[in-house]
């Protein structure tokens, strides 16, 4: 019925069709702003996790996902008269025109860096919108480590942060000691989230993401524990790994991170 529509027109079409209080599914009719938010982020997720693994099939479903989950929040909009899809695309398609104004207007292109340039351009745009602080803006549903990032980053634009690697690392240190002397468990959730705070601060100063680094570390332990227990089920007779002691799994750890360090023509050799 509506494959004669180009592709967006179509989409919008079939979600009408979904939200038609005649006729429409139940499930679609039922959905607010809210219900569908942890869906977007979902969708989200599963696109990076798709351009993580390389998959560009699983992309091209992903981002189809993710369209569609513009397009519900719009047709929403749209029932209750705030605004459309149409408004959506020229929004956005305007914020980017003005913030690059070297390509889409007359401006030249000198005296910033790309980052600088856009980071001015969106303080300018927060600003206009009424912000009166520097941390305005910073998506409260961003992942924890994700907001601290922009947290931090906020403010060392307006000259709020350390000027070398030293300071961070020892306020690394210090969060760790008062981690330890913390009493209650309120003491403990204060010091412990002081930690992380400090931890993510420490690796922006090494230029890295934080956000970046927990996902290798995550892809590395997943990768190391799901070698321990192949390489104590390839020995016959072999106990079950949770039963085995911490002494026994710790052994097979570091034979697992013996055998990543190893050239791959060794590993499994002698």
């Amino acid at each position: 019925m509506t494959a004669s529509l180009d592709p967006i027109d179509r989409l919008r079409a079939i979600m009408a069709r979904l939200r038609d209080p005649v006729g429409g599914c139940e499930w679609d009719l039922a959905q607010t702003f809210a219900t569908i938010a942890p869906y977007t982020i979902e969708e989200a997720y599963e696109v990076a996790d798709a351009i993580a693994r390389d998959d560009l099939v699983a992309l091209r479903e992903e981002l189809g996902d993710l369209l569609l989950q513009v397009v519900f929040h719009s047709r929403i909009a749209e029932e209750a008269g705030a605004f459309g899809f149409d408004d959506v695309a020229t929004a956005i398609s305007e914020k980017m025109e003005s913030r690059h104004p070297h390509i889409f207007g007359s401006e030249d292109d000198v005296g910033q860096s790309r980052e600088e340039r856009w980071e001015t351009r969106k303080a300018a745009e927060r600003a206009a919108k009424g912000a009166q602080s520097a941390m305005d803006g910073v998506a409260l549903a961003l992942p924890a480590l994700m907001r601290a990032e922009k947290l931090q980053k906020r403010a060392a634009r307006v000259g709020f942060d350390w000027p070398d690697i030293d300071g961070p690392r020892a306020k690394v240190l210090e969060e760790l000691d008062e981690l330890a002397d913390a009493k209650t468990q309120a003491e403990q959730l204060d010091e412990a989230g002081d930690l992380l705070f400090a931890t993510v601060n420490l690796v922006r100063a090494y230029g890295i993401a934080p956000e970046d680094a927990l996902r290798h570390a995550n892809a590395k332990f997943e990768r190391r524990f799901r070698g321990m227990e192949t390489l104590q089920g390839e020995t016959e007779g072999a106990p079950v790994f949770a039963t085995l002691d911490l002494a026994a799994q710790e052994a097979l750890w570091q034979a697992v991170k013996a055998s990543e360090v190893r050239k791959p023509s060794e590993v499994g050799g002698a």
